[in-house]
């Protein structure tokens, strides 16, 4: 999706700090990925942890690149990791079977096991934010991981019509949803037989997530210095929350990220957010 953003990495390199790749085995084939240790670490210190998913095409460097969650990571003491799905790619039930395709979900639960077993993480505090495919893919993750996983949040993705299908009533798990008005690669009024409206996932979550008669329902508008909107929905009960921000001129991007896919078909970088720190304090308050 953003592939040609590849050859910006070694102009900005002094910019990023940078994890380590390593690998698990699972199910005889070894899955990749980057975890980043902020600044500070310390081994006798436990952690929360963000899963960041790229998106179709992406790798993991691309996705630590664009969304810049290890300067988040820093700042707020968190460990980023970045899992590589295989051929760039995440079961969402469409493009391969969500059945009989690439078994993601459980490679993802093998390694948050591998990764408690070399850091301390706090139990409730682990997260996973992804974008488009990625962003689908947490869905299915709140889906049938939402007793590993206190909180997902997708970005220009919407809920897979298989998840919805598949999806059985379990543990609550908050979730953040962010799209674009005007992201022409996910559709915001959704794809027959691929993908639901963002209202749609919105709804779906409600209805799965809450005692709808303990939810509290909050709407929030509020107007960019460009004269552009950012619309806020949001639901709470207990302690889950659910919300949905519409950014009204946003593309298929990460909102608050630098324009580094200048000249690529996926519409313009939204500027009235820093979505790593909404999402970081959404995060945060789930636990």
């Amino acid at each position: 999706m953003i592939k040609n953003i590849v050859f910006l990495l070694l102009i900005y390199i002094p910019f990023f700090g940078f994890g380590q790749t390593k690998s698990i085995l699972f199910k005889g084939v070894n899955r990749k990925y980057i975890i980043y240790t902020p600044k500070g670490y310390s081994v006798d210190r436990s952690y929360p942890i963000v899963f960041n998913f790229h998106g179709g095409g992406m790798t993991p460097a691309e996705q630590m690149l664009y969304t810049g969650m290890n300067r988040t990571a820093d700042r707020h003491g968190f460990i980023v990791v970045y899992p590589k799905g295989i051929n760039e790619d995440w079961n969402v039930g469409y493009g391969m079977s969500y059945r009989d395709g690439t078994d993601d979900i459980g490679f993802v639960d093998s390694l948050l096991s591998h990764i408690e077993k070399e850091h301390k993480i706090i139990e409730n505090k682990v997260f996973a934010t992804g974008l488009s495919r990625g962003g689908f893919f947490c869905h299915r993750i709140a889906s049938e991981l939402p007793h590993r996983f206190s909180a997902i949040a997708s970005i220009g993705a919407n809920l897979p019509d298989s998840v919805a299908v598949y999806h059985k009533p379990q543990n609550p798990i908050s979730v953040l949803m962010v799209n674009g008005k005007v992201d022409q690669l996910v559709n915001y009024d959704g794809k027959k037989g691929g993908y639901f409206s963002a209202k749609d996932t919105y709804e779906f979550w409600k209805t799965n997530l809450f005692n709808i008669a303990d939810a509290k329902p909050l709407h929030m508008d509020r107007k960019s210095v460009h004269g552009k909107s950012v619309t806020i929905l949001e639901s709470q009960s207990w302690d889950r929350n659910l919300t949905l921000i519409t950014i009204e001129d946003g593309g298929h991007t990460w909102p608050g990220a630098d324009d580094f896919n200048i000249g690529l078909p996926i519409g313009p970088t939204s500027k009235e957010l820093d979505i790593n720190e909404y999402m970081w304090n959404f995060f945060n308050k789930n636990q």
